[in-house]
Formats: C-alpha cells, sequence, structure tokens
C-alpha cells in the first residue's frame, strides 16, 4: 500500500470538487459566528474580568506606547502574556467597556480557528468531510463556551489561533523544509506562546503530526522533499533534532510562566494539596475530561479541588483505564495511526494543565481542554467513519447522524452561553452544579453586592468562609459589606483575617486601603496613614490610597505633602476626586491660576462635581 492509499491527498475520496474547501471554511466560520453571537448581549463577570479589563486602568487607557511597555514587563495576574494584554487594550480603544464588543471579537477569533481546524486537517489528511465534521465539532462543543465567554479567556482564543497557524505554516514546511519557512513556525509559536502558554507542547505534538497524518517518521512513505531514505529510528531522531529550537523556546517559556506565577504567588505548595493528591486529581481528570467530552453536563466555571484524598479504587482504575487505553492505541498505529495520534494528542497537550503543577484552587477547568479536545474528537470522527465505510453505511445516513449530533451540541452550547449572560447568572448556576463550592460563594456573593442586594450577599459569604476558613476574598468582601452598613469593628476583624490570608498582592493592597478607610472614620488618623502607606507600597498605582492619605494630610495642614499625593493620583489615571483635592490645595496656597486649571480639569471630568463650580468662581477675576 502506498502513502496515497493510506492519507489520501486529494479531494476526490470525498466527490467534491478542491474548489469548495474555501467554500466549506467560510460555512463553518460564518455558522459558529451565529451561535456564539448572543454572547454579545453578555456583561463582564466578576471573575477575572475586573482585574483584566474593567478595573486595569493600563489596558482601560486603549493601545497607547505606555501601554505596550507595559504589556511586555508586567507578570500581572501571574502570566507573561503581552499579546493578550495588548489585546484587550485595542478592544477597550475600539469598545471602551462595553462589554458586547469584547464579546464579540472573542466569538470572532473562535470561528476563526473552526475554519484555520478545518484548513489544517484537510490539507494534512485531504479528507474534506472528515476534517470539516471535526472543525464543527470543535466549533459547537459546549466546553468550549468557557473560553469564548469568558472575556478574560481572550488567551485562549488568540493563542490558539497562532498555535493552528503554526501547523499550517509546518505542513508547509514539511513539504520543502528551508529555513525561511522553518522561521514562520518558530515565529507562530512564538506569538502563540505570548497570548499564552498553553501552546507550549506544539513541538511534542508536530512529532505526532509528522507521524500522522504527514507521515514523515515512515521511511515507505514519500511525500515529495519532506521525505528521505533514511530508516524509520535514524528519522526519528533527525526529525526531534529538527524541532530543539522549538522545545528550547518552550523551555524558555516555561521558566518565564513559573517566574510570573511565583511573583503572583498563583503556586500552590504542598501545604495547600500533597503531591499524592494531585497526582490523583490528575489521574482522575484525565477521565472526567473524556467525559465531558462525551456527555457535556453540568459544566462549571470553576471545579473545586478536593483536598482530601481520592477513594484508592477510584485512583488505581484510573491509572489502569490510561495504561490500557494507552497500550490498545499504540498497538492499532499501523492500521489506525489517528487512535495514538489523537490519543497521545489529547494526553499529551493537556499535561501543563492537568494539575501536576498546581496554579490556583481549581481541579480542571473548562477552558483547558480547548486544544486537548481536538485530539479526541479526530479519534471519533475517523474511528465512526472508518467503521461505517466498512459496513458500506450510506452518506446520506452519516450526514443525519453528524447533523444530529451537531444540532444538539449547538442547543447545549446556546443553553451555556446564556449562563454567562451576567456575574450572578453564571455563579448560581455554578454552585448549582458544583455543590459546596467556597469561591463560586464569594463570587455570587459579590454580584449580589454590586446588585444593591448585600443584604442576601452576606449569607454567601458566611458560608464561603465555612468551607474554607482561609478563603481571604470572603474575609475581604464581608468586611465591605460589615463596613458599608456601619459595622465598623466587626468589619475590621474581617479585614485583618483578610490580611492574614491573603495571597494576591492587589487583594492585599486593597484591604490596606479599606483599613485605612475604616481607621480614619475611627479616628484613629495615624494607623489610617499607615495602612494606606503599606497599600501604596505594594501597589504603587493604588490611588485610592493616595487620595485617602492626601486628605488625611490635608486636614493637618501637611499641604505638599497632599499635592504630592493627589498629582501622583491623577498621574495614575484622570480622577476628579484627584484634580479637586488638588485645587483646594493650591487655593489655600494661593496660587490661583494653577488651582483654576485643577478645578476644570475636576469638571470636565464631572461638570457637577461638588462645589467645584462655586470655587472656581470665587477667584476667577483673580485668575484674569
Amino acid at each position: 500500500m502506498n502513502a496515497a492509499e493510506r492519507v489520501p491527498r486529494t479531494t476526490e475520496r470525498d466527490g467534491i470538487f478542491p474548489a469548495a474547501v474555501p467554500l466549506i471554511g467560510f460555512l463553518l466560520f460564518f455558522s459558529t459566528l451565529a451561535l456564539y453571537l448572543p454572547v454579545s448581549r453578555n456583561t463582564f463577570v466578576n471573575f477575572d474580568d475586573d482585574t483584566y479589563i474593567v478595573a486595569n486602568s493600563h489596558v482601560r487607557a486603549g493601545l497607547t506606547w505606555n501601554t505596550v511597555k507595559w504589556s511586555f514587563t508586567t507578570f500581572e495576574e501571574g502570566n507573561w502574556d503581552p499579546l493578550t494584554w495588548l489585546s484587550h487594550a485595542l478592544d477597550c480603544e475600539w469598545f471602551g467597556l462595553h462589554a458586547g464588543g469584547h464579546h464579540f471579537v472573542s466569538a470572532w477569533l473562535h470561528a476563526m480557528n473552526v475554519a484555520v481546524l478545518f484548513l489544517v486537517l484537510q490539507g494534512a489528511t485531504g479528507l474534506i468531510w472528515r476534517s470539516s465534521l471535526v472543525a464543527a465539532l470543535f466549533g459547537v462543543h459546549p466546553v468550549n463556551v468557557e473560553s469564548v465567554a469568558w472575556a478574560a479567556e481572550r488567551k485562549n482564543v488568540l493563542s490558539m489561533l497562532f498555535f493552528l497557524l503554526a501547523l499550517v505554516a509546518y505542513g508547509w514546511y514539511a513539504r520543502e523544509p528551508r529555513l525561511r519557512r522553518y522561521g514562520v513556525v518558530f515565529l507562530l509559536f512564538l506569538l502563540g506562546l505570548m497570548s499564552k502558554p498553553q501552546v507550549i507542547m506544539l513541538p511534542f505534538l508536530l512529532l505526532l503530526w509528522d507521524y500522522w497524518p504527514l507521515q514523515r517518521m515512515d521511511a515507505q512513505f514519500s511525500h515529495g522533499a519532506a521525505a528521505t531514505n533514511f530508516n524509520g529510528r535514524a528519522r526519528f531522531g533527525q526529525l526531534v533534532l529538527e524541532k530543539v529550537p522549538l522545545f528550547l523556546l518552550a523551555a524558555g517559556s516555561a521558566a518565564v510562566t513559573v517566574m510570573a506565577e511565583r511573583a503572583a504567588h498563583a503556586l500552590r505548595t504542598s501545604s495547600d494539596f500533597s503531591l499524592l493528591n494531585r497526582i490523583e486529581t490528575a489521574l482522575t481528570s484525565y477521565w472526567r475530561y473524556v467525559g465531558l467530552a462525551i456527555w457535556p453536563a453540568r459544566l462549571a466555571v470553576l471545579y473545586p479541588h478536593r483536598t482530601d484524598l481520592f477513594p484508592v479504587w477510584q485512583v488505581i482504575a484510573s491509572a489502569l483505564a490510561l495504561a490500557i487505553a494507552t497500550g490498545i492505541v499504540v498497538s492499532e498505529r499501523r492500521p489506525r495511526p489517528y487512535l495514538m495520534v489523537g490519543w497521545l494528542w489529547f494526553l499529551g497537550s493537556m499535561l501543563p494543565m492537568i494539575g501536576l503543577v498546581q496554579v490556583g484552587r481549581h481541579a480542571m477547568a473548562d477552558r483547558f481542554a480547548y486544544i486537548p479536545y481536538i485530539g479526541l474528537f479526530v479519534m471519533a470522527v475517523w474511528t465512526v467513519a472508518d467503521w461505517a465505510e466498512a459496513r458500506k453505511i450510506s452518506v446520506a445516513w452519516r450526514g443525519v447522524a453528524g447533523v444530529a449530533i451537531l444540532s444538539l451540541s449547538s442547543v447545549l452550547t446556546h443553553r451555556q452561553i446564556g449562563y454567562w449572560r451576567d456575574s450572578y447568572s453564571l455563579f448560581e448556576h455554578t454552585i448549582e452544579v458544583t455543590g459546596a463550592n467556597p469561591i463560586a460563594e464569594g463570587n455570587l456573593a459579590s454580584a449580589l453586592m454590586e446588585m444593591q442586594r448585600p443584604d442576601l450577599a452576606i449569607p454567601h459569604l458566611e458560608r464561603a468562609i465555612q468551607l474554607m476558613p482561609t478563603f481571604s476574598t470572603g474575609h475581604y468582601d464581608l468586611g465591605v459589606v460589615l463596613h458599608r452598613r456601619g459595622d465598623l469593628e466587626p468589619a475590621l476583624r474581617q479585614y485583618q483575617l483578610a490580611l492574614q490570608y491573603a495571597l494576591d498582592e492587589r487583594e492585599a493592597a486593597q484591604t490596606h486601603n479599606n483599613l485605612g478607610v475604616l481607621l480614619n472614620q475611627l479616628g484613629r488618623r495615624d494607623e489610617a496613614i499607615g495602612e494606606f502607606t503599606e497599600a501604596i507600597a505594594i501597589h504603587p498605582d493604588e490611588q485610592n490610597s493616595l487620595l485617602g492619605r492626601g486628605m488625611i494630610e490635608y486636614d493637618e495642614a501637611k499641604l505638599n505633602a497632599a499635592l504630592e499625593d493627589f498629582m501622583t493620583a491623577a498621574h495614575i489615571a484622570p480622577s476628579p476626586l484627584a484634580f479637586y483635592w488638588q485645587g483646594r490645595v493650591l487655593e489655600d496656597q494661593g496660587r490661583y491660576p494653577a488651582a483654576a486649571e485643577a478645578y476644570k480639569a475636576a469638571l470636565k471630568l464631572a461638570p457637577e462635581f461638588g462645589d467645584t463650580k462655586e470655587r472656581l468662581g470665587k477667584f476667577g477675576k483673580v485668575v484674569k
């Protein structure tokens, strides 16, 4: 059997003309985009969308040179994703904080990924219908909703686009290996890593791609310039050496990622989750992902991580099942190479995210399946298609089955998109399907606070703290609710507990700021200044702390210190409060023209801000 028989290189087997390929690509793109259009009616959610977009002054400033410099130098949120930050900034440049625009761009990127995935598979296998069905499954599968409907997960869909384009470039390179073509693969891989390091396994996946469908690893088969007369073992070694630059780039990305996660205190230690616990979670999670691929029910934005050990039988069964499944697909590598490649694609691309190196408190996440599920979809589609051909099942019946599966998935996806409508809907559903989930309880409480229902928020915060006493965000939010309703001493205790357990620097800075406000209300000004100063030391851009400290300094007639704080606050982000108090200090110092400019800046941002107009009118003649 020659190569052309094993892997068709033309479209005749599919019974359609090659010219139909771009038309099918366009159809996949527009049908996926149409399915996801409802996301443009969704809001931002209070789970990373605030720190990535809504409350991020760099991103909100739009695509400026300062934002570009910050994007390439920051480890904020425990990542080094400069292209993702720039994409968020570009969205703010175009749409401001209108969530629909941000969501539409993510939907557009996902639709592009569907079309490019089809072109990748069709170009490598020559099979149109199988390739289009894999791409369509990828487009409509409900597990992928999280990657698209969650604005903060722009990094998933963006890095995937560069990942798929790198596969396209690699196919181009394999047909005629040249340094220039290899350079394009390298560049696209770099761009993917700069969007999100989930694409880090690309070099390993390219070795699988060499085995099937490109068949560069087998000396019996030839695909033009990409093949040689080396034996299989030698050819494998050459293909590994060929990818050394890509492996080095992946290693560098891994090192930078670990640095970023340590800087953000995102890496969990053995005191949080033991090594044995993480191994058990990884083994069982692989099968949970397989289960969700087959029946995507009870999907959630956060699956809580167990702190106790799994039942021994469950761990042993999971490990044995993985070993048996791997043995079966390896034994079938000659007659059905797609089984081994698809399964190892799934296992390998999931490995960095399976939880052996634990980041955050989730056991697994839908977004982590974005690349790995391609392997499972290839296995399923190629297996069923071969089975149907062997039994001579008509094309019409195959089409009916495919349409039914895609229709059901589309209905489930449409429903899942609805759960992302707003924070309340998202976390109410998450608690419903996951049960005891302290972080979801805390986020539902935050949503209720935003809806001006603190009375309903308190039970959820108390439940969150009961489930996880070290939950710093729960203590912080409960402190905020108590603070707002005037229970200052209980609020003080909750803020102190939040600081005791805080791992995130931004949250710690916000807690110090709130403590400063509370202590100032209690008349403990020196302690309040200390808290504001601590917040600024942790996070120099903590604008509220600069304003709070400046107001105390103003009351104590420390005008120069107050002016410096107000000017710094105004420099961080335009604020009518910062300009107003800047004007007050300058007015007291007799610097009327400068005070007038500060008041005008405040009025430009907020035309009816306090008594700014009256103050500006007092010395208008002097300024003239």
